[in-house]
């Protein structure tokens, strides 16, 4: 994998290897949460994998299975590779432009995290020797929601030479296979069927739905072409086809400058005319202000989002190029997203077919929180839009409330695994968990009477009928999966039963605080009496022999895996191991009961939290990205700094360097997020249990300052953690918080510093299992 320059800003690739493209290709990747494009070679070839997604635009697929059983979908969802309008083919005389031939004298690609663009600065000789300075520039606006625009200039450098440059639309592209299963492949292939074609004079159009979802697509490219001498322009179309050719003759220093609109529009619903209109309407306010225009909007609108959301790291450069690439991808796949989901790869490849999972409500949604709140509110909204779809799913299993999906993208359970689908009911709670944090962050009542307070409910009844009152009064979840895939089909997963606690309380209070609302969804003080019983009554697995908290009854009985025996190559396990193996063992996939004390903390005693973190951290073999992040959380709030800040770095590189070895099907959005989770709440020690705002800070030896922005309540909070103490400012009106245990109240122009008390002596840093602990972090001195 490419090393790239640890700058503070941007992701420099110095030097073209074609060997990592499809990872550079997803690094690269634009988008504003509605149209994504992987960052290909303007060219398009060659390619890793070619990728434009449009956000929810996807087709159906047959679900195999050997045998088949009730309940079970029967159909799945694909995010589908739609109308490419990346491309700009070069022919320099009679010789197309193409790195593999030629001599390729200079080749840089920049990412710029301020300007929100990608440029490709390139110097080539032809075959013939005919040399080339080729410059380009592309977004996916933030301002103008359907709208893409690219910047193409070429000039010979040597001699004259005969320019050509098409610029196309191309749908139904190939790409490489998207499963083995050929009933698969064949629906994902060429899925789009075409509906019409337009041009005229630099401006096309295609017009495209899906055969099985229903969809209705329309891409819409158009230009403007500047250059010293006369330009010859021409532009056709076929079904799946357009292209705009521009061919000039330049001199030395003379350059041909084109700009390209691209604009997308989708729906269910509307017709293919009003798709036409759409597109051609979002070309149109494009062109209004131009190029340039795009550009300025582009920088303000990420000044902006800097300024609420940056975080600084001294003393570490590669982490603090880390979180900001992580920051800028996650604004990117939620930026104009607007009720529509967050996927597990956003848009940025096809990896997981473009679902969403729990991921994106405990991992990228408390970042978003407290960083872009509007984008964390438009998340929830997707999933209350999705609530009858929950609804029928819970009826068909026999339930009551809304029974969310494991994975989908419109809203149907798409996972054909029910051990790890649809036995991971914790996703309801998750769900309901960001609401009440983002209502608590925000103050913002309105949503929670307009979406939140249902989404409560509903998903408070499901865990009233799923699990049920022993002989003894006490309430257990049972047959469950938690976070840890390696644990299926548990009874009382501690994470399960802690967060629909979470869920059932919160229901109660939201139903208390809109009585009437909560009528109009049946709610009686009888139900709410029965939520706070059963959050009352939950059963938390404890082993009092060990001194720790079960990951679910039993867990700590079962029989431990011969990790010393497991040679290196063995992992991920479960792609070496059949799973009844790994369910019969104390083997932990991720973070599971430790992330629950992240969570609910405020379930734990301080001495739990240190047995537990110890315990479980000598069992999991993160044979997840999602698991790296948490345990750097809970390593720091134990006293366990330098071990939090390898699981630091394992959590901010898993893209950057490719540690998962999968990021050519796209980012993961749940890592980058954790980047954010371990500095803030770790290092920083931020907690927002029950609406209150607390603060544990303490560095690790390597960092000299910690900075970070945070949104509550609409004020901007700024903390600065050193060495010794931390500093709490406000940019407007004033918040309260607790540090270290103690409140505070910090106001407009009146920074407060607070000494940092040194931590208490803990249990002894934990060993990880033989071959799996993170790769160690330069240390001080």
């Amino acid at each position: 994998m490419t090393a790239f320059p640890v700058e503070p800003w941007a992701l420099r690739e110095p030097r073209l290897d074609l060997g990592d493209l499809a990872q550079t290709e997803s690094l690269f990747a634009l988008s504003n949460g509605h149209i994504g494009l992987r960052g290909n070679l303007d060219e398009g070839e060659p390619f890793g994998l070619p990728g434009t997604y449009l956000n929810s635009f996807y087709e159906e697929r047959p679900l195999p299975y050997a045998e088949a059983g009730y309940g079970f979908p029967e159909e799945g969802q694909s995010i589908l590779n739609v109308t490419n309008g990346k491309v700009f083919r070069l022919l320099v005389d009679d010789e197309p432009f193409d790195v593999r031939y030629g001599n390729l004298h200079s080749h840089q690609r920049v990412l710029d995290l301020r300007a929100g663009t990608l440029r490709r600065d390139v110097e080539w000789s032809s075959p013939a020797g005919q040399r080339i300075k080729l410059r380009t520039t592309r977004l996916v606006s933030l301002e103008q929601r359907s709208v893409a625009a690219f910047l193409y200039e070429v000039e010979p450098l040597d001699r004259p030479a005969r320019i050509i440059v098409q610029s196309e639309l191309v749908a139904n592209e190939d790409v490489p296979a998207p499963s083995k299963d050929p009933r698969v492949a064949a629906a994902l292939g060429h899925a789009l069927v075409a509906e019409g074609h337009y041009a005229r004079d630099l401006n096309a159009q295609l017009l495209h739905r899906t055969n099985a979802s229903g969809l209705r697509l329309g891409a819409e490219m158009d230009h403007e072409v500047d250059a010293p001498v006369p330009v010859n322009s021409q532009t056709e179309t076929t079904d799946d086809w357009a292209r705009t050719t521009f061919a000039c003759q330049l001199r030395p220093g003379q350059r041909l400058r084109i700009v390209k609109y691209l604009a997308y529009g989708w729906s269910s619903q509307r017709s293919r005319q009003a798709i036409r209109d759409q597109v051609h309407g979002a070309i149109a306010g494009a062109r209004l202000g131009g190029w340039e225009g795009l550009v300025k909007s582009q920088r303000k609108y990420l000044d902006q989002f800097w300024s609420q959301a940056d975080v600084e790291v001294d003393g570490d450069a590669e982490i603090q190029q880390a979180v900001r690439f992580a920051l800028f991808h996650l604004m990117q796949a939620g930026a104009r997203s607007e009720a529509r989901p967050i996927a597990a790869k956003g848009l940025t490849g096809r990896g997981y077919d473009g679902h969403v999972f729990w991921d994106t409500e405990s991992f990228v949604l408390p970042v978003l929180t407290y960083t872009h709140p509007q984008v964390a509110r438009d998340g929830l909204r997707w999933r209350h839009d999705t609530l009858d779809l929950a609804r029928d799913r819970a009826r068909q299993l026999g339930l009551k409330g809304a029974a969310f999906p494991w994975r989908t993208i419109r809203g149907q359970e798409c996972s054909a695994y029910w051990p790890a689908g649809t036995a991971g009911f914790h996703v309801n709670a998750d769900i309901a968990a960001a609401v009440v944090r983002y209502v608590q962050a925000t103050g913002d009542l309105r949503f929670e009477a307009e979406a939140g307070l249902e989404l409560l409910v509903e998903t408070a009844r499901l865990w009233r009928s799923l699990g049920h009152h022993d002989r003894h009064g006490v309430f257990h979840i049972d047959g469950v999966t938690g976070p840890d895939e390696y644990s299926a089909i548990s009874d009382d997963n501690i994470y399960t039963n802690l967060m629909a606690q979470l869920n059932l309380h919160s229901a109660a209070e939201a139903a208390e605080r809109h009585p009437d609302l909560a009528r109009t969804f049946g709610v009686d003080d009888e139900e709410i009496s029965s939520w706070r019983d059963a959050a009352a009554r939950v059963h938390l697995p404890y082993d009092r022999e060990l001194g720790v908290h079960q990951q679910a009854i039993n867990f700590t009985q079962h029989q431990e895996w011969d990790f010393a025996n497991t040679p290196p190559e063995n992992y991920p396990l479960l792609l070496h191991y059949p799973y009844f193996d790994l369910y019969r063992r104390q083997v932990v996939k991720q973070a599971d009961l430790v992330l629950a004390m992240h969570l609910r903390g405020d379930a734990f005693t301080p001495e739990e939290k240190a047995r537990n973190f110890h315990y479980y951290d000598e069992r999991t073999v993160r044979d997840s990205s999602l698991s790296a992040c948490t345990q750097a959380v809970m390593a720091a709030e134990v006293g366990h700094t330098d071990l939090a800040y390898d699981y630091l770095g394992e959590a901010a590189f898993v893209d950057l360097y490719d540690l998962q070895h999968n990021v050519g099907d796209g980012l993961h959005m749940a890592s980058l997020a954790g980047t954010w989770l371990a500095i803030v709440d770790g290092f920083g020690g931020m907690r927002d249990y029950g609406g209150e705002l607390s603060f544990v800070p303490r560095l690790p030896g390597q960092l000299k300052r910690l900075r970070f922005a945070v949104t509550v309540r609409g004020e901007v909070l700024r903390v600065t953690v050193e060495h010794g103490h931390a500093t709490y400012a406000v940019d407007g009106g004033e918040v309260t918080l607790r540090h270290h245990g103690d409140q505070v109240t910090v106001r407009a122009g009146e920074p407060v510093t607070l000494r940092i008390p040194a931590p208490h002596p803990g249990t002894p840093a934990p060993s990880q299992p033989s071959g799996r602990a993170p790769g160690r972090r330069k240390r001080e001195g």
